[in-house]
């Protein structure tokens, strides 16, 4: 599905779990708009976060120089109810407005809510479901087009195998992948070389059982890692990150933070910052602190002969 800015205004409504394409797609509209645009003046750009229903109204009712069209980008319109209940009570003065609307959303959204299925039903809309089987195959092949690389098929699978449908790492390794074979075709052994499998995501799973109090399910997954030929001290030193990261986005959800705050102080890429906003509600602060220190306690442990990684990793996961 293409979408197209006409002449006239309108709203505009992208979302979807797959923000890399969602966040592809909001350039393109905004170069398109720029390329005809040129002053720039009439571009605005408005987090729902910082401001309130009526500084974004105000806007409109400000005459653009040159009897331009605005392009204003609206995000984080879901992470509050206020702002949507007054964009619904004024939708049909802001449809009728000369200028465009786009809505951009990278988080979940429920289904029952009232702005979503009206933007879903009344609006040139969107949806960027993350890829999957074949799709993500021909979505691989024309990046690596861009790149004017080559990567044969056993090599593709491999890589589409380590990491998943998250196609900002997979932009990731694709430039990697081109830049270290700027000749021939890309093999599997090329892949094993520059690509670390996907054991992030998993290492979110084993997160994700341990807040759910499911040891059993968080040793289960740990012991397929380590079946698999991942290090233990590897494993651990993951589990480290990713309760550092936990860490971080949690002290800045205590000091009330919002959300768009959080990705850019954070320091971590938008993907980390997704998914550990999520875990990190399902924890207190204090507990938190409590797993980092036996998290160090583990290591040094390892460290110091006292315990084998291995059984380091299993009382981990048991005491947490």
């Amino acid at each position: 599905m293409v979408l197209e800015i006409d002449i006239l205004g309108m709203i505009i409504f992208l979302y979807g779990p797959d923000s890399y394409r969602a966040r592809e797609k909001l350039n393109e509209i905004i170069k398109g708009y720029k390329k005809i645009h040129k002053s720039g003046l009439n571009f605005k750009y408005f987090d729902a976060e910082e401001i309130n229903f009526q500084d974004f109204s105000d806007t409109f009712k400000i005459t653009s120089m040159f009897a331009e069209t605005k392009l204003i980008i609206l995000k984080n319109v879901f992470s509050r109810p206020k702002f949507q209940e007054d964009f619904l009570k004024e939708v049909k003065n802001l449809i009728n407005s000369k200028d465009i609307i786009l809505i951009y959303e990278d988080g979940e959204i429920n289904a029952k809510n009232k702005l979503f299925n009206f933007l879903k039903k009344e609006t040139k809309s969107q949806e960027f479901k993350l890829l999957v089987g074949q799709a993500l195959r021909n979505w691989t092949r024309k990046e690596f087009e861009k790149y004017r690389a080559k990567i044969d098929q056993k090599a593709e699978e491999l890589l589409i195998e380590y990491t998943g449908n998250d196609l900002w790492k997979m932009n990731n390794e694709i430039v990697k992948l081109a830049n270290y074979k700027r000749e021939g075709t890309i093999k599997e052994e090329d892949v094993k070389l520059l690509v670390r499998p996907e054991i992030e995501t998993d290492i979110f799973k084993t997160i994700d059982s341990i807040a759910q109090k499911n040891k059993n399910k968080a040793l289960r997954l740990i012991k397929t890692h380590i079946e698999d030929g991942d290090s233990p001290l590897y494993l651990l030193s993951m589990i480290n990150f990713q309760f550092r990261n936990l860490l971080v986005v949690k002290e800045l959800i205590e000091s009330h933070k919002p959300y768009n705050v959080i990705l850019k102080k954070a320091n971590l890429h938008p993907f980390v910052v997704k998914k550990s906003y999520a875990q990190a509600q399902k924890f207190t602060l204090e507990e938190l602190k409590k797993i980092y220190r036996k998290i160090f306690q583990a290591d040094l442990d390892i460290k110091t002969g006292r315990v084998k990684p291995e059984l380091a990793l299993d009382i981990l996961i048991a005491e947490i």
